[in-house]
């Protein structure tokens, strides 16, 4: 009686998996006809976590998380041009990510250098995309290699089209603030800025992301709920949403979920 119960539940089990596979495809046919009902967002930002603990939780080596992180960094990106999303920024290495232990910085850094190579061997298919890649952060504080990758990048693309690909690399929503002032405190100070002309416009074109619009949609993995200091001037009229999911397991249908959940807020901008 026993091992017939067992052989029952292990069937359920086998029946609900394959019920799932079939299921997932179907509501993602249905909700990719309902996003394209709506508007989709111009820019999304990615604060890409959960890689250590999915590692950790599979007993992976760090190096082994991060590289199935990039992997899947690089579907996201395939579902934002599915979708039309012109303009994507990826939470990719903080300021206050130096601050761990060596050891887990370096299995990072290892990881973003093969990325960064895998992209310009894929130049060709960048500029068929139309896309452009650019980098923002204190990048002077990064190992020279994966600044001069980031250059080599940044010059290869530059003409490829108007949709980008924004990687945040030695990232601060503060840092990037503090470098903004201290250019406009160097102009003022030379006389070339009057105080009085300072306002929202001016102090934007100062700041990282100067010419693109403010991300419409901001997305984290990894079930935390904050913004972890992430395009903070950027962020300010932001929709947020959170995924429970580690980064490597994020799957297609919570990526159009999250898309959705965007379609169906109203956005008010403090009015």
């Amino acid at each position: 009686m026993e091992m017939r119960s067992r052989l029952v539940v292990k069937l359920g089990d086998i029946v609900y998996a394959c019920l799932r596979k079939i299921q997932i495809p179907v509501y993602e046919k249905y909700l990719l006809s309902k996003l394209r009902e709506g508007p989709v967002p111009s820019h999304i930002g990615v604060i890409l976590d959960g890689n250590r603990r999915f590692a950790r939780s599979l007993g992976l080596d760090l190096v082994d998380g991060y590289r199935l992180g990039a992997k899947k960094v690089r579907e996201i990106l395939s579902w934002c041009d599915e979708l039309g999303i012109e303009h994507i920024t990826l939470y990719a290495f903080s300021t206050e990510n130096f601050s761990r232990p060596p050891d887990q910085v370096e299995a990072v850094f290892s990881v973003i250098r093969e990325e960064l190579r895998r992209l310009l061997a894929e130049l060709e298919e960048l500029k068929r995309r139309g896309v452009r890649v650019r980098f923002i952060g204190r990048l002077e504080l990064m190992p020279p290699d994966i600044q001069e990758l980031a250059k080599k990048i940044e010059r290869a693309t530059e003409g490829f089209g108007e949709k980008t690909v924004n990687i945040a690399l030695a990232y601060g929503g503060r840092a990037e603030i503090i470098d903004a002032v201290r250019k406009i405190a160097e102009l003022v100070k030379e006389g070339k800025l009057d105080p009085e002309e300072i306002d929202e416009s001016t102090f934007e074109n100062f700041l990282y992301l100067k010419d693109i619009p403010d991300p419409d949609l901001i997305i984290r993995t990894s079930g935390e709920e904050r913004i972890s200091n992430f395009l903070l001037w950027h962020a300010a009229y932001s929709e947020l949403y959170f995924l429970e999911a580690y980064l490597p397991t994020l799957r297609r249908v919570d990526f159009l979920r999250a898309i959705r959940d965007y379609q169906r807020r109203q956005r008010r901008y403090g009015r």
